[in-house]
C-alpha cells in the first residue's frame, strides 16, 4: 500500500503538474428561453461529461421544477414522461449539491425526463459536471439523457416562473458546440493502456471495441484524421532517485504514470504502464508513416485481449507478438521506443507532454479518457453512437459521409413533405438535402444539369443540357408527329416561343396565323394556307415559283436559266484554275532540273571561279611547309 513517504512524493508530483494543467476549458452549449416573455433570451450552459449531448442538434421542451426531491438525490415518485404523441418532452430543473451529478441524472432519467438542467448553488463561472471516480458509477454507463449546468441567476428565475404556474419553455442547442469548418474532421483520443483502473478503464476498452470498425472506415476513406495521445507527468528532481519514482517513471523520472493497483507491493508498476503507452504511440507513428494509421485500433484492441494485466501478460514480449501479427515493422517500433532506462529525453513522450497543454480554444487535457474533436474537448458518454454524433457534427454541412446520415445517427427531415423545399412531382426531384444538423433547401444537380433558384419555391434547370430535364420548365407540344419546344439549347436559361408562335414560352405558345395577319404570302396572285407553326404559299400560275425569303414569285424557266448560267461559270472557273496550276508546276519542274544539271556538270568540268579558288588554296598550303 502507499506509505507516508510516497504520499508526500505524490503531493509534490501533483504540485509540479499544476502549472501545466492550469487552463481547463469548460465546454459549453446554449440554452434559449422561449417563454415566459420576461425571460426570453439566449444563455450559456456547461455540457455535462456524462450522458449523451445532442451534438449538432437541438432539443426543445418544458421545464419542470419538482415540488419535492429538488436535488434529485433519490428516485422520484412522480413521472416526467410525455405521454401524448408529438408532445414536447419535459426537462427537470434540479438543485446542485448533496449527491453526485450522475446520480441526479440517473434518477431524472428513470422518471422519464428528457434532459436535466442543474442549477448552480453559487454565483461563479460555469464548471464541468464530471463523473465520480469510483463510487456511484454503477449507472454511469446507462445515462443517455443530456445534462447541463446553468448559472444560479438563470436557475432562480426559471424556478420562480415554474412555481408561479407559468409555462417555461427552453431550447437546448448544441449545433455550434463543435467547429465544423470543412469536409474533414480531426479528432484525438487521450487514453491509457492500463486495464486495471476500474470503470473508466472498462469504459475505454468497450469504446475501442465498439468504435474500432467505424473509426477505421472513416480514416481509410479520408473523412477523418485521428491521433491517439497518452498523459504522463514528471518526477521532481529531488525525488528522482527515490524508490517510488523509480518504480513509476522511466528515463530518469521524466515520464511517469500512477501505479495501476495503487499498491506498490504487488502487480505492475507505473513505469510498466508508461512503457506500454509508449508502445502504443510508436505503433501509431510507424503505422501512420506507412499510410495505415487505422492499424492502431487493431493493435490496442488485440493487446487488451491478448496481454491483460490480470493474466500477467502485460509485457514487452506479448506486445511484440501482437505487433508481428499485424505485419508492422518491429525494428522501427523498437527504435521509436528507445531505451527507457537512459538518462535522456524520449522525443515521442516529450511531444505527448507538450500536447497535453491546451492551445487555441482547447484547454489542458486533465481528464482520462478525453476526446477532442476539431480542437474542442468532447463532453459526454464515451459511447459509439454519442461519439459518432460529435464527429458528424464536425463536418461542414453537406460534406458528411453516409454513415452520419443513417437513421441510427439522425432523422431525415426530407422524408416528410420534402422538408418544405421545392419539389418537382413530374420528375421526382427535390431541393431538400438532408444534413447532420437538419435539412437545407438547395436546388439540385440532376443528370449533370444544375438547377437554379431559391430552393424553397422555385428551381429551374440551367446551363447546357437543361432542355433534357423537364424541357427546362418551358412549353412543349406535339401535333401530327411534329414536336415544338420553347426551350433552346443555345440559351442557358429562359423560355422563348419559336418562330411562328407567340406566348410566354412557359405556360403556352400559340400558333401565329400568318395568312390572317398578312405577315407573309402577300405577293400578287399568291395563295396562303396556315399550318401549325408555319404557312404554305403557292403562286397562282403553275409556271411560277414562290421565293419565301423575298415573298415573291418568279418564272421557273428564268430560275432554270439562271441555274445553268451559274453552273457554266463554275465549270469554266475550274478549268482556268487547272490550267494555271499546271503551268506553275511545269515552270518549277524545269527550274529544278536546270539546277540539278548544273551541279552534275560542275563536278566534271570546274568553272573558272572554282579553278581560281583551288589555286589559291594550294598557295596557302605551301606557306606552311
Amino acid at each position: 500500500m502507499m506509505g507516508p513517504a510516497w504520499c508526500a512524493v505524490l503531493a509534490v508530483l501533483l504540485a509540479a503538474a499544476g502549472p501545466a494543467a492550469g487552463r481547463f476549458v469548460v465546454e459549453k452549449n446554449s440554452v434559449s428561453v422561449t417563454s415566459p416573455e420576461a425571460l426570453k433570451g439566449k444563455y450559456e450552459c456547461a455540457i455535462g461529461n456524462f450522458g449523451v449531448p445532442q451534438y449538432g442538434g437541438t432539443l426543445q421542451g418544458w421545464v419542470v421544477y419538482p415540488k419535492s426531491n429538488k436535488d434529485a438525490c433519490k428516485e422520484f415518485e412522480t413521472s416526467f414522461k410525455s405521454h401524448k404523441s408529438g408532445e414536447r418532452p419535459n426537462f427537470v430543473l434540479i438543485d446542485r449539491g448533496e449527491c453526485f451529478f450522475t446520480t441526479k441524472a440517473w434518477n431524472a432519467q428513470l422518471a422519464g425526463a428528457a434532459a436535466i438542467l442543474v442549477v448552480d448553488s453559487k454565483d461563479e463561472p460555469l464548471i464541468t459536471m464530471d463523473n465520480p471516480e469510483d463510487t456511484g458509477t454503477s449507472h454511469m454507463e446507462n445515462i443517455t439523457i443530456p445534462s447541463v449546468l446553468i448559472t444560479k441567476k438563470l436557475g432562480e428565475d426559471l424556478k420562480k416562473s415554474a412555481e408561479n404556474g407559468e409555462m417555461v419553455s427552453v431550447l437546448l442547442d448544441w449545433r455550434e458546440s463543435l467547429p465544423h469548418p470543412d469536409e474533414r474532421v480531426e479528432y484525438e483520443f487521450w487514453t491509457n493502456s492500463n486495464d486495471e483502473c476500474g470503470p473508466k478503464c472498462d469504459m475505454q476498452m468497450d469504446f475501442v471495441k465498439s468504435f474500432r470498425g467505424t473509426a477505421q472506415v472513416l480514416e481509410q476513406k479520408g473523412y477523418t484524421q485521428f491521433t491517439p495521445h497518452y498523459i504522463t507527468w514528471y518526477c521532481p528532481e529531488a525525488f528522482v532517485v527515490s524508490k517510488q519514482c523509480k518504480s513509476q517513471c522511466i528515463n530518469h523520472g521524466r515520464y511517469c504514470a500512477p501505479d495501476p493497483e495503487q499498491d506498490f507491493s504487488k502487480g505492475y508498476d507505473g513505469k510498466d504502464v508508461v512503457v506500454q503507452n509508449l508502445h502504443q504511440v510508436c505503433v501509431f507513428k510507424v503505422a501512420n508513416d506507412s499510410g495505415k494509421p487505422w492499424l492502431w485500433w487493431d493493435y490496442v484492441h488485440d493487446f487488451a485481449i491478448r496481454c491483460p494485466m490480470k493474466e500477467k501478460k502485460y509485457t514487452h514480449e506479448c506486445a511484440t507478438q501482437v505487433i508481428k501479427s499485424l505485419g508492422l515493422d518491429l525494428g522501427k517500433i523498437d527504435k521509436c521506443i528507445g531505451d527507457p532506462e537512459a538518462d535522456e529525453e524520449n522525443p515521442i513522450l516529450k511531444a505527448e507532454q507538450d500536447a497535453q497543454i491546451g492551445h487555441g480554444k482547447r484547454g489542458d487535457v486533465t481528464i482520462l479518457p478525453t476526446l477532442v474533436v476539431n480542437n474542442r474537448q468532447y463532453r459526454g458518454k464515451l459511447d459509439k453512437g454519442a461519439v459518432l454524433k460529435a464527429i458528424c457534427s464536425g463536418f461542414e454541412e453537406t460534406t458528411e459521409p453516409a454513415i452520419c446520415l443513417s437513421d441510427d445517427v439522425q432523422t431525415n427531415e426530407c422524408l416528410e413533405n420534402h422538408g418544405g423545399c421545392w419539389f418537382d412531382k413530374a420528375n421526382n426531384v427535390t431541393a431538400c438535402k438532408d444534413t447532420f444538423r437538419g435539412r437545407i433547401c438547395e436546388c439540385p444537380i440532376v443528370k449533370g444539369v444544375k438547377f437554379a433558384g431559391d430552393g424553397y419555391t422555385n428551381c429551374e434547370a440551367s446551363g447546357i443540357g437543361r432542355c433534357e430535364i423537364n424541357n427546362g420548365g418551358c412549353w412543349k407540344d406535339t401535333k401530327d408527329g411534329k414536336t415544338i419546344s420553347a426551350c433552346s439549347h443555345e440559351e442557358s436559361k429562359g423560355c422563348k416561343c419559336p418562330v411562328g408562335f407567340t406566348g410566354d414560352g412557359v405556360k403556352s405558345c400559340e400558333d401565329i396565323d400568318e395568312c390572317k395577319t398578312k405577315s407573309a404570302c402577300q405577293c400578287s396572285g399568291c395563295s396562303c394556307q396556315n399550318t401549325w407553326g408555319s404557312y404554305e404559299c403557292s403562286c397562282g400560275n403553275t409556271n411560277m415559283l414562290y421565293m419565301r425569303e423575298q415573298d415573291t414569285c418568279i418564272s421557273k424557266q428564268a430560275a432554270s436559266s439562271v441555274g445553268w448560267s451559274f453552273m457554266w461559270v463554275i465549270f469554266f472557273g475550274l478549268v482556268f484554275a487547272g490550267v494555271g496550276a499546271y503551268a506553275v508546276y511545269k515552270y518549277r519542274l524545269r527550274s529544278y532540273m536546270d539546277s540539278e544539271i548544273r551541279a552534275i556538270m560542275a563536278q566534271y568540268m570546274p568553272l573558272d571561279s572554282q579553278e581560281g579558288a583551288n589555286q589559291q588554296h594550294v598557295a596557302h598550303a605551301g606557306d606552311d611547309i
